[in-house]
């Protein structure tokens, strides 16, 4: 009985809320003298707490335009700033930083959903082994990590070394293609004496783990945050233009490094445990991303922004 008051009174104040709302932005409007859009880009500070507002107030809107403008690809983001201020009808001279300030946000919104489009062509790209830039990369990748091992031959056991499960490792890329060895050569490359600190690690006696499929498997789930937003909060926050793979493949190496540390404090079983592992560094992280004010914390020397 108690449950079902409860809901109809919620019920209430929802459609409450739903006639009133469009009532106050109106008296706001009156009072103020400056729209909704003006009201959050000069109230919220820069990145993702403005980028939300905005967002939000664009796909709420009446006007069909507006509403569509966070997904729309054909107007420059000066043009579609212009559009916007003509129908809401402000004044460019008296209202520079508004400008300036909306067009931040349609570069972070827009800038998002291109990365999205990146990361999903290299993923959907399959390792090919006949591909001499591909095979170029995989090189580079095992001499960059371990240039005092030589490897003796393209297909041999030596790969098991730095985390393959087979004798040729493009059969590991198959769930996340080119993305997988993008992402493992970046964190090589860019951060090479924590790259051959993690795979001292993960030879360890008793916690170890396999390096290259670890790297792969933090992969799918950097994929999925970037996918599923919870990569909005850190990346507008620390990228004031438009995300690129370079800011996604540095995400990556922040959560590998990270997991390293998070999987031998967890002090697992055996290897068989990396699933629930896994689960529950990935359930922190979202958690801590859900916070529009987040940053993953820099690890590197080198800057993300």
């Amino acid at each position: 009985m108690f449950t079902g008051g409860s809901t109809f009174w919620c019920n209430v104040r929802s459609v409450l809320s739903w006639l009133l709302w469009p009532m106050y932005k109106w008296l706001l409007h009156k009072i103020t003298g400056l729209c909704e859009l003006q009201r959050l880009c000069y109230k919220l500070e820069e990145g993702r707490p403005c980028t939300l507002a905005v967002d939000r107030s664009l796909l709420s809107s009446k006007n069909v335009q507006l509403c569509c403008l966070s997904h729309k690809r054909n107007l420059t983001v000066d043009e579609a700033v212009t559009m916007v201020m003509k129908e809401k009808d402000i004044n460019p001279e008296v209202h520079e930083k508004f400008r300036v300030k909306l067009g931040q946000c349609l570069v972070q919104i827009w800038g998002y959903s291109s990365l999205i489009q990146k990361v999903e062509y290299l993923r959907k790209t399959p390792y090919n082994s006949d591909d001499e830039d591909h095979e170029h990369l995989l090189l580079e990748f095992w001499s960059t990590l371990v240039p005092d091992k030589k490897l003796s031959g393209r297909v041999s056991s030596d790969w098991s070394f730095i985390g393959f499960q087979g004798t040729d490792p493009k059969t590991d890329f198959r769930g996340m293609g080119m993305l997988g060895l993008h992402n493992l050569l970046f964190f090589v490359t860019q951060y090479t004496e924590k790259a051959r600190q993690l795979l001292q690690h993960s030879h360890h006696p008793k916690y170890g783990y396999s390096f290259a499929i670890v790297g792969i498997n933090i992969t799918s789930m950097t994929y999925q945050l970037l996918c599923n937003g919870h990569l909005k909060s850190h990346l507008q926050n620390t990228v004031k233009k438009a995300p690129s793979l370079f800011h996604f493949h540095v995400v990556f190496s922040y959560l590998l490094y990270e997991f390293d540390k998070f999987w031998f404090d967890e002090q697992p079983a055996d290897i068989m445990e990396f699933g629930r592992v896994r689960d529950k560094f990935q359930a922190r992280i979202v958690q801590y991303l859900s916070n529009p004010h987040a940053k993953l914390k820099p690890l590197f020397e080198q800057s993300s922004s």
